[in-house]
Protein backbone atom coordinates (compact mmCIF):
# COMPACT_ATOMS: atom_id res chain seq x y z
CA UNK A 1 0.00 0.00 0.00
CA UNK A 2 2.85 2.32 0.96
CA UNK A 3 4.59 1.63 -2.44
CA UNK A 4 1.27 2.29 -4.48
CA UNK A 5 0.73 5.97 -2.81
CA UNK A 6 4.44 6.55 -3.49
CA UNK A 7 3.64 5.48 -6.54
CA UNK A 8 1.07 7.41 -6.97
CA UNK A 9 2.08 11.37 -5.58
CA UNK A 10 5.01 10.89 -8.08
CA UNK A 11 2.34 10.19 -10.70
CA UNK A 12 0.91 12.67 -9.66
CA UNK A 13 3.84 14.84 -9.29
CA UNK A 14 5.10 13.78 -13.00
CA UNK A 15 1.33 15.30 -14.02
CA UNK A 16 1.64 18.71 -12.00
CA UNK A 17 4.73 19.21 -13.91
CA UNK A 18 3.91 17.81 -17.82
CA UNK A 19 0.09 18.17 -18.30
CA UNK A 20 0.80 20.66 -21.41
CA UNK A 21 3.10 17.75 -22.93
CA UNK A 22 0.44 15.13 -21.81
CA UNK A 23 -2.45 17.28 -23.42
CA UNK A 24 -0.53 17.40 -27.00
CA UNK A 25 -0.46 13.63 -27.61
CA UNK A 26 -4.48 13.03 -26.89
CA UNK A 27 -5.18 9.50 -28.19
CA UNK A 28 -2.88 6.33 -27.82
CA UNK A 29 -4.41 4.85 -30.16
CA UNK A 30 -6.95 7.55 -31.80
CA UNK A 31 -9.01 5.01 -34.26
CA UNK A 32 -9.50 2.15 -31.69
CA UNK A 33 -13.08 3.97 -31.86
CA UNK A 34 -13.43 3.68 -35.70
CA UNK A 35 -11.84 0.89 -37.30
CA UNK A 36 -10.74 -2.55 -36.10
CA UNK A 37 -7.15 -1.99 -35.15
CA UNK A 38 -4.67 -4.86 -35.89
CA UNK A 39 -3.06 -7.47 -33.74
CA UNK A 40 0.82 -6.02 -35.22
CA UNK A 41 -0.19 -2.23 -34.70
CA UNK A 42 -1.56 -2.51 -30.91
CA UNK A 43 1.50 -4.86 -30.22
CA UNK A 44 3.62 -1.63 -30.89
CA UNK A 45 2.88 -0.85 -27.24
CA UNK A 46 4.15 -1.75 -23.90
CA UNK A 47 2.27 -4.09 -21.27
CA UNK A 48 1.63 -0.68 -19.16
CA UNK A 49 0.78 1.58 -22.17
CA UNK A 50 -1.73 -0.96 -22.97
CA UNK A 51 -3.49 -0.70 -19.68
CA UNK A 52 -3.90 2.76 -20.60
CA UNK A 53 -5.11 1.72 -24.47
CA UNK A 54 -8.51 -0.35 -23.76
CA UNK A 55 -9.39 2.40 -20.78
CA UNK A 56 -9.13 4.74 -23.40
CA UNK A 57 -12.12 3.40 -24.85
CA UNK A 58 -13.86 3.89 -22.04
CA UNK A 59 -12.85 7.21 -21.07
CA UNK A 60 -14.03 8.31 -24.57
CA UNK A 61 -17.63 8.05 -22.79
CA UNK A 62 -17.40 9.25 -20.09
CA UNK A 63 -16.19 6.42 -17.83
CA UNK A 64 -15.57 7.16 -13.92
CA UNK A 65 -12.32 5.88 -13.13
CA UNK A 66 -11.42 5.30 -9.56
CA UNK A 67 -10.71 8.85 -7.33
CA UNK A 68 -7.24 8.73 -6.90
CA UNK A 69 -5.87 6.24 -9.06
CA UNK A 70 -3.77 6.30 -11.69
CA UNK A 71 -6.16 6.22 -14.46
CA UNK A 72 -8.08 8.87 -12.99
CA UNK A 73 -4.88 11.49 -13.11
CA UNK A 74 -4.46 10.24 -16.41
CA UNK A 75 -7.10 10.86 -18.17
CA UNK A 76 -7.66 13.52 -16.66
CA UNK A 77 -5.02 15.82 -18.15
CA UNK A 78 -6.88 15.05 -21.74
CA UNK A 79 -9.49 17.97 -22.92
CA UNK A 80 -11.65 15.77 -24.44
CA UNK A 81 -12.69 13.87 -21.38
CA UNK A 82 -15.10 14.42 -19.17
CA UNK A 83 -16.26 11.99 -16.10
CA UNK A 84 -20.09 10.93 -15.99
CA UNK A 85 -20.02 11.58 -12.26
CA UNK A 86 -22.33 9.00 -11.62
CA UNK A 87 -19.83 6.00 -10.70
CA UNK A 88 -22.72 3.44 -12.52
CA UNK A 89 -20.43 2.54 -15.83
CA UNK A 90 -22.79 -0.22 -16.58
CA UNK A 91 -25.82 2.42 -17.38
CA UNK A 92 -23.91 5.49 -18.45
CA UNK A 93 -20.57 4.05 -19.94
CA UNK A 94 -20.56 0.68 -21.03
CA UNK A 95 -24.11 0.97 -23.63
CA UNK A 96 -22.09 3.70 -25.43
CA UNK A 97 -19.55 1.73 -26.96
CA UNK A 98 -20.13 0.58 -30.32
CA UNK A 99 -19.31 -2.77 -31.63
CA UNK A 100 -15.77 -1.57 -32.94
CA UNK A 101 -15.08 -0.25 -29.44
CA UNK A 102 -15.84 -3.64 -27.86
CA UNK A 103 -13.68 -5.61 -30.40
CA UNK A 104 -10.71 -3.49 -30.03
CA UNK A 105 -11.03 -4.23 -26.45
CA UNK A 106 -11.11 -7.55 -26.48
CA UNK A 107 -7.72 -7.14 -28.64
CA UNK A 108 -6.09 -4.79 -26.70
CA UNK A 109 -6.63 -7.46 -23.61
CA UNK A 110 -5.36 -10.07 -25.54
CA UNK A 111 -2.24 -8.62 -26.54
CA UNK A 112 -1.85 -7.25 -22.75
CA UNK A 113 -2.54 -10.43 -21.40
CA UNK A 114 0.63 -12.12 -23.82
CA UNK A 115 3.03 -9.21 -22.91
CA UNK A 116 2.39 -9.93 -18.78
CA UNK A 117 5.84 -11.93 -18.94
CA UNK A 118 7.60 -10.98 -21.95
CA UNK A 119 6.72 -7.13 -21.87
CA UNK A 120 8.21 -4.98 -24.78
CA UNK A 121 7.49 -2.03 -27.31
CA UNK A 122 6.27 1.49 -27.12
CA UNK A 123 5.71 3.30 -23.63
CA UNK A 124 3.06 6.09 -23.35
CA UNK A 125 5.60 8.00 -21.44
CA UNK A 126 7.96 7.94 -24.49
CA UNK A 127 5.24 10.98 -25.59
CA UNK A 128 6.72 12.97 -22.92
CA UNK A 129 9.37 14.39 -25.16
CA UNK A 130 7.27 14.44 -28.16
CA UNK A 131 4.59 17.07 -27.00
CA UNK A 132 4.63 20.36 -28.95
CA UNK A 133 4.09 24.04 -28.14
CA UNK A 134 1.00 24.95 -29.32
CA UNK A 135 1.08 28.37 -30.93
CA UNK A 136 -0.23 31.53 -28.61
CA UNK A 137 -3.78 32.30 -29.79
CA UNK A 138 -4.96 28.14 -30.86
CA UNK A 139 -7.04 26.71 -28.22
CA UNK A 140 -8.30 23.09 -28.22
CA UNK A 141 -11.56 22.83 -29.85
CA UNK A 142 -13.81 19.64 -29.32
CA UNK A 143 -15.45 19.03 -32.89
CA UNK A 144 -18.18 15.65 -33.80
CA UNK A 145 -15.94 12.98 -34.23
CA UNK A 146 -15.32 10.47 -37.10
CA UNK A 147 -14.44 13.59 -39.73
CA UNK A 148 -11.63 13.73 -41.87
CA UNK A 149 -10.88 17.61 -43.39
CA UNK A 150 -9.26 18.35 -46.22
CA UNK A 151 -6.37 20.75 -44.81
CA UNK A 152 -4.94 23.79 -47.09
CA UNK A 153 -1.93 26.41 -46.53
CA UNK A 154 -4.14 28.81 -47.36
CA UNK A 155 -7.60 29.57 -47.16
CA UNK A 156 -8.48 28.48 -50.99
CA UNK A 157 -9.16 24.87 -52.05
CA UNK A 158 -6.45 25.78 -54.85
CA UNK A 159 -4.09 27.11 -52.23
CA UNK A 160 -0.94 24.66 -51.59
CA UNK A 161 -1.59 21.83 -49.70
CA UNK A 162 0.81 19.65 -47.22
CA UNK A 163 1.30 15.66 -47.74
CA UNK A 164 1.55 15.54 -51.62
CA UNK A 165 -1.97 17.60 -51.83
CA UNK A 166 -3.40 14.85 -49.30
CA UNK A 167 -3.11 16.83 -46.51
CA UNK A 168 -6.29 16.21 -43.94
CA UNK A 169 -7.04 16.01 -40.35
CA UNK A 170 -9.22 13.46 -38.22
CA UNK A 171 -11.20 15.21 -35.44
CA UNK A 172 -11.01 12.10 -33.48
CA UNK A 173 -7.65 13.53 -33.22
CA UNK A 174 -6.86 16.47 -31.05
CA UNK A 175 -7.64 20.11 -32.83
CA UNK A 176 -6.18 23.34 -31.89
CA UNK A 177 -8.02 26.36 -33.75
CA UNK A 178 -6.75 30.26 -33.82
CA UNK A 179 -10.39 31.72 -36.01
CA UNK A 180 -11.57 32.27 -39.23
CA UNK A 181 -10.99 34.09 -42.42
CA UNK A 182 -13.63 33.77 -45.37
CA UNK A 183 -15.25 30.79 -43.82
CA UNK A 184 -12.04 29.33 -43.35
CA UNK A 185 -10.71 27.96 -40.23
CA UNK A 186 -7.15 27.97 -39.12
CA UNK A 187 -5.82 25.07 -37.24
CA UNK A 188 -3.24 23.45 -35.34
CA UNK A 189 -2.52 19.38 -35.19
CA UNK A 190 -0.54 16.31 -35.18
CA UNK A 191 0.01 14.58 -37.79
CA UNK A 192 0.24 10.25 -38.38
CA UNK A 193 3.73 10.74 -39.21
CA UNK A 194 4.50 12.75 -36.07
CA UNK A 195 5.29 16.22 -37.50
CA UNK A 196 2.68 18.97 -36.46
CA UNK A 197 0.84 21.16 -39.33
CA UNK A 198 -1.02 24.54 -39.17
CA UNK A 199 -3.20 25.16 -42.32
CA UNK A 200 -7.13 25.82 -42.96
CA UNK A 201 -10.19 24.23 -43.06
CA UNK A 202 -13.35 25.05 -44.84
CA UNK A 203 -16.20 25.85 -42.85
CA UNK A 204 -18.50 23.98 -45.51
CA UNK A 205 -17.28 20.49 -44.54
CA UNK A 206 -17.42 20.84 -41.17
CA UNK A 207 -20.05 18.99 -39.77
CA UNK A 208 -21.86 20.04 -36.25
CA UNK A 209 -20.30 23.13 -35.51
CA UNK A 210 -17.24 24.86 -34.15
CA UNK A 211 -17.42 26.66 -30.81
CA UNK A 212 -14.65 29.24 -32.08
CA UNK A 213 -15.83 32.70 -33.07
CA UNK A 214 -12.69 34.62 -33.28
CA UNK A 215 -12.49 36.18 -36.70
CA UNK A 216 -8.19 36.38 -38.28
CA UNK A 217 -6.88 40.03 -38.84
CA UNK A 218 -3.24 39.74 -40.57
CA UNK A 219 -1.34 42.83 -41.38
CA UNK A 220 -0.98 41.93 -45.22
CA UNK A 221 2.19 44.10 -45.16
CA UNK A 222 4.78 43.27 -48.46
CA UNK A 223 7.68 42.60 -46.80
CA UNK A 224 11.42 41.00 -48.46
CA UNK A 225 13.75 38.13 -47.16
CA UNK A 226 16.76 39.44 -45.66
CA UNK A 227 18.55 36.29 -45.47
CA UNK A 228 18.16 32.85 -46.61
CA UNK A 229 15.47 30.77 -44.10
CA UNK A 230 13.19 27.96 -44.52
CA UNK A 231 9.17 28.74 -44.88
CA UNK A 232 7.49 25.95 -42.85
CA UNK A 233 3.95 24.41 -42.17
CA UNK A 234 5.10 22.77 -38.41
CA UNK A 235 6.47 25.53 -36.72
CA UNK A 236 6.03 23.24 -33.19
CA UNK A 237 8.43 20.00 -34.09
CA UNK A 238 10.05 19.52 -37.16
CA UNK A 239 10.98 22.69 -39.04
CA UNK A 240 9.66 20.56 -42.21
CA UNK A 241 9.99 22.73 -45.25
CA UNK A 242 7.64 23.84 -47.34
CA UNK A 243 10.20 26.26 -49.31
CA UNK A 244 13.56 27.48 -49.13
CA UNK A 245 13.38 30.92 -49.42
CA UNK A 246 16.54 32.86 -50.80
CA UNK A 247 17.69 36.44 -49.57
CA UNK A 248 15.53 38.98 -51.70
CA UNK A 249 12.56 36.90 -52.00
CA UNK A 250 9.37 38.87 -51.76
CA UNK A 251 6.45 37.85 -49.52
CA UNK A 252 3.25 39.01 -47.71
CA UNK A 253 3.78 39.47 -43.84
CA UNK A 254 0.79 38.43 -41.96
CA UNK A 255 1.33 38.55 -38.50
CA UNK A 256 3.53 36.97 -35.75
CA UNK A 257 2.91 33.83 -33.68
CA UNK A 258 4.55 32.75 -30.80
CA UNK A 259 5.54 29.51 -28.51
CA UNK A 260 8.96 28.66 -27.28
CA UNK A 261 10.18 30.60 -30.97
CA UNK A 262 9.24 33.62 -32.86
CA UNK A 263 7.35 33.16 -35.90
CA UNK A 264 6.82 35.22 -38.64
CA UNK A 265 3.56 34.11 -40.77
CA UNK A 266 3.51 34.67 -44.60
CA UNK A 267 2.09 34.14 -47.52
CA UNK A 268 4.26 33.52 -50.52
CA UNK A 269 3.81 31.23 -54.43
CA UNK A 270 5.12 28.35 -54.17
CA UNK A 271 5.15 26.01 -57.58
CA UNK A 272 2.58 28.54 -58.71
CA UNK A 273 0.04 27.78 -55.81
CA UNK A 274 -0.33 30.54 -52.67
CA UNK A 275 1.16 29.01 -49.34
CA UNK A 276 1.19 30.12 -46.22
CA UNK A 277 3.69 29.14 -43.52
CA UNK A 278 6.26 30.42 -40.75
CA UNK A 279 9.98 31.43 -40.84
CA UNK A 280 11.58 32.51 -38.02
CA UNK A 281 11.85 35.81 -37.03
CA UNK A 282 15.03 37.69 -38.18
CA UNK A 283 14.95 36.97 -41.62
CA UNK A 284 12.44 39.66 -43.15
CA UNK A 285 12.48 43.43 -43.76
CA UNK A 286 8.39 44.42 -43.95
CA UNK A 287 7.34 47.15 -45.78
CA UNK A 288 4.21 48.87 -47.77
CA UNK A 289 5.37 48.53 -51.45
CA UNK A 290 3.28 46.74 -53.00
CA UNK A 291 5.73 44.21 -54.80
CA UNK A 292 3.94 40.69 -56.44
CA UNK A 293 4.60 37.57 -54.75
CA UNK A 294 7.75 35.25 -56.38
CA UNK A 295 7.12 31.99 -57.58
CA UNK A 296 9.08 29.26 -55.68
CA UNK A 297 10.26 26.38 -57.59
CA UNK A 298 10.18 24.19 -54.22
CA UNK A 299 7.76 21.80 -52.62
CA UNK A 300 7.80 18.95 -49.97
Amino acid sequence: MKKLLISLTALLLCFAMMTGALAERMYILPESNTRRLTRSEVAEWDYESLGYAFNEIFARHGYDFIVGGEYEYYFKTKPWYKANGTYNNQRDCYPKLNSTEWYNYELIKSVRSSKRYNDSGRSIWDNFSLGFDTLQGFTYVELRPNQVLNVYSAPSSSSWRGANGKAQVSTNGAVWAAGWESGWLLVMYETNSGSVRVGYVNSSSIRGGVPVDTSLEFAYDSATVTSRCTLTDDPARTGTAIATLSAGTKVTYLTRFYNNKAWDYVEVKVNGKTARGFIRVGSLDINRSADPLEDLNYGK
